[in-house]
């Protein structure tokens, strides 16, 4: 068995600690989307890529959900004294990633030292960049052309998107170890976590090639939901589509996924909504991942959704 994920910021890292959890080492392969990373104080930040990293060693805090449990703030606050820039938070802890990932990049691959990060931090599962090169996220708003983080961390997703743009994209590759777990003899399933389908997961379906492997799969492909009962779980996700114009529904994800999808899983809040989505079979459950039990209960029914779809049995 090898199970590929498709993730992107909190709802994608849950999803991912409850399929790591689940399978045996070396059968789950994460690919972290990009286009959040940008350099701040001369440091490269890789966010998604560090939330599932975090998530997955059992550093992260749980209740924020992303950065490291246990995180101080003596740097920011002793920057913020002689008048840095500290509208993108850096915790004590957090810096030392950074630091060493813009340290080693001057010679290495994103993808080398992320694995190479995963492994000191006893991860047994593969994560990887879905792009060595600099894919980077601009949001095009009501109030000009935004850098992502300026978008979602400076100014708080308060612009209104009108779209959403990766340049220089065309000419960027998806990484070695991407289009090794979509090519792979073994692979069984290919999971879209619950990461925002905008934010997190379009620039990795932009990526040259990326596309065309995931429409000539020969395995199952199945998203689930992160938008339950007219709300994003966590995120602009629900903003962004009532802006661009799309149903802030599971219709809207399905919509958004095209036919792309062999299989949905959607809240059972949203039960009602079923017999309208068409294309994909519906998987209907207890969609929300508030603890490690819930991950690894939404991972095992993702995971037996997909054999049932890969054996052409009847969804109940």
């Amino acid at each position: 068995m090898s199970i590929l994920a498709l993730a992107g910021g909190v709802g994608g890292a849950k999803l991912a600690e409850g399929l790591a959890a689940i399978l045996p080492p070396g059968e789950l392969t994460v690919a972290v989307n990009t286009g959040d990373d940008f350099e701040h104080l001369g440091l490269r930040i890789s966010p998604d890529i560090d939330t599932v990293t975090y998530t997955l060693a059992g550093l992260n805090n749980q209740e924020q959900g992303w950065g490291l449990a246990g995180e101080t703030w003596n740097f920011i606050g002793a920057l913020e004294r002689l008048g840095g820039d500290t509208w993108f938070r850096l915790g004590d802890l957090d810096i030392a990633t950074h630091i060493e990932r813009t340290r080693r990049l001057k010679t290495e691959t994103l993808s080398t030292v992320t694995a190479d990060f995963a492994t000191r931090l006893g991860i047994r599962q593969h994560i990887v960049p879905v792009s060595d090169d600099p894919l980077r996220t601009m949001v095009a708003t009501d109030r000009g052309l935004l850098a992502f983080q300026d978008y979602f961390v400076r100014l708080r997703c308060a612009p209104r998107v009108e779209r959403l743009e990766f340049p220089g994209i065309e000419n960027m590759k998806p990484s070695a170890g991407f289009m090794a777990a979509l090519s792979s003899s073994e692979l069984t399933a290919i999971v879209i976590c619950p990461s925002n389908p905008f934010l997190s997961i379009l620039p990795i379906l932009s990526l040259p090639r990326v596309r065309d492997a995931l429409e000539h799969r020969r395995v199952p492909l199945i998203a689930v939901s992160p938008i339950v009962g007219g709300q994003a779980v966590k995120g602009p996700a629900a903003k962004i589509m009532n802006e661009l114009g799309i149903a802030v529904s599971s219709l809207g994800v399905a919509a958004f996924y095209d036919t792309l999808l062999d299989g949905l899983m959607i809240d059972a809040v949203d039960a009602g909504l079923s017999s309208d989505i068409k294309g994909p079979a519906i998987l209907v459950r207890d969609t929300m991942m508030r603890n490690s039990d819930d991950r690894r209960r939404v991972a095992a029914e993702v995971l037996a959704f997909a054999e049932r779809l890969s054996q052409g049995k009847s969804i109940s």
